[in-house]
């Protein structure tokens, strides 16, 4: 543990910064996964509202930091194109 108190500060900081991105990159992860099942199971009403609902998390994601843009529009891209195939 760190003797300064601003080093201290700092440690505390990073631990809530790196508590709350997990958070979202998990919810980010559920989001993915409910898409992902309802193209498995051919839903396609149900995955379209969950790739609405998982687009607004991804770039929720990508806008406070947590994604790189690019990697955020890649995984909305894939998402979509998924979704798309469904017959």
């Amino acid at each position: 543990m760190a003797n300064i108190k601003s080093a201290k500060k700092r440690i505390l900081v990073a631990e809530k910064k790196a508590a709350r991105n997990k958070a979202i990159k998990s919810k980010v992860k559920t989001c993915i996964k409910k898409v992902e099942a309802a193209v498995e199971a051919q839903d396609k009403e149900t995955a379209n509202t969950e790739l609405l609902n998982t687009i607004s998390e991804i770039t929720k994601a990508a806008n406070k930091g947590i994604y790189h843009k690019n990697n955020a529009a890649r995984k909305i891209s894939r998402l979509t194109k998924a979704v798309n195939s469904i017959a």
